[in-house]
């Protein structure tokens, strides 16, 4: 990377929103926790500090060594970063008298400061703090206020050290966009170069290095992520690629031959490998959603483990497949390291958790610095079948966590019916795109209905539909009634098993976007 922003996180569930409005003025950043603050070097251009579930005020608050920092880099503070700086500098930071969260409007802005050039008054900015910077040193200047906070943004004096009492990163701060701008390009002075045909190019470069004349085993799954570190690989190395795709028995109908299809079509060098009866054997009256997880990644690292002595056996006399590739992605790896100690698990993660230490293949993951929405355009740029690269999001486990209790042969049956007939109905009114993830889960509750004259006894299913940028937080689709009523009366109507369909308007928080 020629150049970058690197943010320190101290904890702010909005820390990852802060990176990705940096990304979208083409400057490549990082994210990484304020105790463990990476070599600083040449390349990087400016630090951003993020704002933090912590009080400054509390002994074991986050601190670090910002004045080195300051020394050599602009720096800008957001919400707690901002009142981290002022009191270590000799301000004052207090409980606010009311706590301030939500939209406030700035009373004074001072055009003249590059950090808010562009920046007018009566701006709206959205506030999240429960202290406030009651004082700040003399060689701090204010620089914005609202009604209520006098200190909503300052700049030390003769340096590029910049405060903001507000969250510009938030859609909700109106000209937030124009300040991160003003502080990434003028202040920090960032070229803009940072493309998803210039990651192409330099990733591809970086892949041949790498790998030199290497062989690379992958999974595939199917969904984006996979797809497109696939084809950033293959573009680097050719056939010395080697992919499979598993149908574990847990896919939507028809997913196996459609996606296998693709995939040759793409050109990649891919076998499919049906491992149905292994799946279905392991998680034979299992119903407890974890174990469930656990038994088919580790089916799944039997399945690669044989998958991958084939390769090895057909390769040429000494050539040896050296590296797993995989297609994690940034979220991933933010998701698994925590500014205070070990996160908690929710659920284990839907890719396959780790291989056994006896495989002695070293990871190779290609886009492992992207988020989702970059992915995709990396997969644009690389020509990639619209087809998968518009595909909904789709957990590994598949369906073998939308099926809620046991799993079986004829509740997957029932339940691919069902699912096909809606995310078609999704695709025809146009709906599709419009949504980040449906999925249809059945439930392990029968309800009574009627058909004809006879009294049924049947299974129920839920439809899912969520809006999100990468599935960090996710909201429900207000899919029309007209629409829910056409997918409800076609899934009952023509689905064997099914008398009763739900729709399901939970948020992630508090809701997860699976049910398991």
């Amino acid at each position: 990377m020629s150049e970058k922003i690197i943010i320190l996180d101290f904890g702010s569930q909005y820390t990852q929103l802060i990176a990705r409005r940096v990304r979208e003025l083409s400057v490549y950043c990082e994210i990484h926790p304020f105790n463990k603050v990476p070599e600083l070097d040449d390349t990087v251009k400016g630090v951003i500090f993020s704002g933090s579930p912590y009080s400054v005020r509390q002994e074991d608050a986050p601190q670090i060594d910002y004045k080195s920092i300051q020394e050599k880099f602009p720096l800008l503070g957001v919400c707690y970063g901002a009142q981290y700086l002022a009191q270590q500098s000799g301000g004052e930071v207090l409980p606010s008298e009311i706590r301030e969260y939500g939209r406030a409007n700035l009373q004074f802005v001072d055009n003249d400061n590059a950090l808010l050039k562009g920046v007018p008054a009566q701006s709206q900015v959205w506030m999240s703090h429960g202290d406030t910077i009651k004082e700040v040193p003399a060689n701090f200047k204010i620089i914005a206020s609202t009604d209520k906070v006098r200190v909503a943004a300052y700049q030390v004096e003769g340096t590029n050290t910049y405060g903001i009492q507000f969250h510009p990163e938030v859609t909700h701060s109106t000209d937030g966009q124009v300040l991160i701008k003003n502080f990434v390009i003028d202040i920090c002075g960032c070229a803009q170069d940072w493309t998803s045909e210039s990651f192409v190019e330099s990733t591809i470069e970086d892949l041949k290095k790498d790998l030199g004349t290497d062989h690379v085993i992958m999974a595939l799954s199917g969904g984006v992520d996979s797809t497109v570190a696939a084809v950033l690989l293959q573009r680097a190395i050719g056939d010395r690629l080697h992919c499979f795709f598993v149908d574990h028995g847990l896919l939507r109908k028809d997913e196996f031959e459609q996606v296998l299809d693709s995939y040759k079509n793409m050109g990649l060098n891919i076998k499919g490998v049906n491992a149905k009866e292994l799946f279905f054997g392991k998680l034979a009256g299992v119903t407890e959603p974890e174990q469930k997880r656990k038994i088919i990644g580790g089916a799944f690292i039997d399945v690669f483990d044989q998958a991958s002595k084939d390769i090895q056996s057909e390769l040429p006399e000494g050539s040896e497949a050296k590296w797993l590739g995989q297609g994690t992605i940034y979220p991933d790896i933010i998701e698994s390291i925590s500014v205070k100690g070990p996160s908690a698990t929710i659920k284990s993660h839907h890719n396959v958790g780790g291989l056994p230490d006896y495989m002695k293949l070293k990871v190779i993951e290609p886009l492992k610095t992207l988020f989702k929405d970059e992915v995709r355009r990396v997969g644009k740029t690389l020509d990639v079948d619209p087809n998968i690269l518009n595909r909904h999001p789709f957990p590994g486990p598949g369906l073998g966590i939308r099926i809620l209790g046991d799993i079986n042969e004829e509740k997957v049956r029932i339940l691919q019916e069902a699912d096909d007939i809606y995310i078609r109905n999704l695709k025809e009114s146009g709906w599709y795109d419009k949504v980040w993830q449906a999925g249809t889960i059945f439930l392990p509750v029968q309800s009574v209905g009627v058909m004809g004259d006879e009294r049924t006894y049947e299974h129920v299913v839920a439809l899912r539909a969520v809006g999100s940028l990468d599935g960090m937080t996710a909201d429900w689709i207000h899919l029309p009634y007209e629409l829910l009523a056409k997918i409800s009366n076609e899934i009952i109507n023509h689905v064997k098993g099914i008398n009763r369909v739900v729709y399901d308007i939970s948020s992630k928080p508090p809701a997860t976007i699976e049910w398991e």
